[in-house]
């Protein structure tokens, strides 16, 4: 079968049945309903049809047949329902920072050798010490090319400068970052690389990316559960909570947005299950 699919930047490319039947199998799901799930999807593609489009019948589908796969399979979705705001984000990567060990700031103003600075995220963690923005995008076709690297390398070497002049700082590991939950260009990568800036997106790089961090610590954002409403998800977020974990473990932030008790009941089930397949899956 060679059809053409339209991706969310408008770039065409053949579809590749192997490629979603991965991304189903790493979501959690078994060979056997991951290849169930291309057959009926395959059935219905046409000549043209959106990854978007493509994307949603699969995700209906698995929601079908094991909703705590569907939300893990939600990921790249659920993290654009953060938005639109930027402020969300940031605090779900200093989650994830924190939960690895890292002592964290976030939205803080530093000052650098020449001007201040509002960094997104600072973490500390053994000597070493990163400056972190964040790049978020709540359209899939939004990429950070290498105006982004070029502007946060020349905002870090300030804040580096005077950091280095700061006791206990002269034997650190300095560092720059930019998180972003989309992708970077290849001359943004190309230059980050050249120049020593660390990048991470959402599938970048390979074993080090937001989406290993997230499967690795199980800290998925609240945006995946599939049983909550986006006008749910919108309160939490405003309420500075962002994991699906916290939900689990406070379910009077469910009590609070007047939900019944059968549906908190079915929420929890989701966020439990969720976290608990993650982490059952780390550790094989």
């Amino acid at each position: 079968m060679n059809i053409t699919i339209t991706k969310a930047s408008g770039e065409k490319e053949p579809f590749e049945k192997e490629k979603l039947r991965l991304s189903l199998v790493r979501a959690g799901a078994s060979s056997a309903l991951a290849a169930q799930i291309v057959r009926e999807i395959e059935i219905n593609l046409t000549e043209g049809m959106s990854t978007k489009d493509i994307y949603t019948k699969a995700h209906k589908l698995l929601n079908k047949a094991e909703r705590p796969v569907a939300g893990r399979y939600h990921l790249k979705n659920g993290i654009m329902e953060m938005g639109p705001s930027g402020f969300p984000f940031e605090r779900y990567v200093s989650e994830i920072l924190t939960h690895q060990g890292y002592k964290v700031q976030v939205g803080k103003v530093v000052e650098g050798k020449c001007v201040k600075h509002e960094v997104d995220v600072i973490a500390e963690r053994a000597g070493q010490h990163f400056m972190i923005e964040c790049k978020y995008h709540n359209s899939p076709g939004i990429f950070c090319d290498v105006k982004i690297p070029l502007y946060i390398h020349a905002r870090f070497i300030d804040v580096e400068a005077q950091w280095k002049l700061e006791p206990g700082h002269g034997e650190k590991f300095h560092q720059g970052w930019v998180v972003t939950n989309t992708r970077f260009t290849s001359d943004a990568i190309a230059y980050a690389s050249c120049v020593g800036l660390n990048l991470v997106s959402l599938d970048y790089p390979q074993g080090g990316s937001l989406r290993d961090m997230i499967e690795q610590t199980g800290l998925y954002p609240l945006t995946c559960l599939t049983s909550l409403t986006h006008q749910e998800k919108k309160v939490l977020l405003e309420r500075k909570i962002v994991l699906c974990r916290e939900v689990c473990h406070n379910p009077q932030y469910l009590s609070e947005l007047n939900i019944s008790e059968p549906r908190t009941k079915i929420i929890l089930e989701e966020g439990n299950q969720l976290c608990h397949k993650l982490i059952r899956h780390d550790q094989h």
